[in-house]
């Protein structure tokens, strides 16, 4: 049974969402580049974490997924992710990409699977996420999003 969480769109100036990313050690320099959509998730009107994602085309990639420290193991992870990949879909992807250093368990708990960055699209490997922000030692993963 899924985790029902709210979704509302961010700025990638919010200070929650800048705050909560850096705390997690993540990326911050492009938030506020064109092309990216922020989430806030939230419960009973308490925020558990935020997302993002990229759309290039038929791809899409996921990226900034964080839950707040004193909310994670209660599932919102699970609910995030699968929040984007849901409205990835809805606007027209039908595959998602990420990159992470330390979640790959938890992104093929999802089904992810790891992939070589020459089997990804042009438009995912030129995003600032994989050109320069997120070291070479990061894995890229991929998932189908079915119609």
């Amino acid at each position: 049974m899924g985790v029902a969480l709210h979704q509302q769109a961010v700025e990638g100036n919010d200070d929650g969402l800048r705050s909560a990313l850096a705390g997690a050690g993540l990326p911050v320099d492009d938030l506020t580049d064109a092309g990216r959509s922020f989430f806030r998730f939230s419960q009973g009107g308490e925020t558990v974490g935020f997302g993002g994602l990229e759309l290039y085309g038929e791809a899409a990639f996921l990226r900034s997924i964080v839950v707040l420290s004193d909310r994670q193991g209660f599932g919102f992870g699970h609910a995030i992710t699968l929040g984007l990949l849901d409205q990835a879909r809805r606007q027209g992807a039908d595959a998602a990409y990420l990159l992470t250093e330390s979640a790959a368990p938890f992104f093929q708990s999802l089904g992810f699977r790891p992939i070589a960055r020459d089997e990804a699209p042009a438009a995912i490997l030129t995003t600032r996420q994989a050109a320069s922000l997120c070291p070479a030692s990061a894995v890229l993963m991929v998932r189908s999003l079915p119609a």
